[in-house]
């Protein structure tokens, strides 16, 4: 696996992208630390989502959007109290 810069990368981006379809794997850095991989497409495919496949799956108690003073203290949203 080879490490490039982001300004190498940008660069020289159809290059990079011709060794990963050859099978290589590229990380992409910035300063030297890793933030990306360009890897070969494995043609993988994941089923659309069908809408509705959680029904009855998921119960939501009652009071669930209730609001509540002290998550709202805690998150900010009031004035804490002395």
């Amino acid at each position: 696996m080879r490490q490039v810069n982001v300004h190498e990368a940008k660069t020289h981006l159809s290059r990079l992208l011709g060794e990963v379809e050859g099978g290589e794997e590229i990380v992409i850095a910035r300063a030297g630390k890793p933030v990306a991989r360009l890897v070969p497409d494995n043609g993988e495919r994941r089923e659309p989502r069908k809408p509705g496949s959680m029904k009855g799956k998921i119960k939501i108690l009652p009071g669930f959007d209730e609001y509540d003073e002290q998550i709202a203290r805690d998150f900010g949203m009031l004035d804490i109290e002395e």
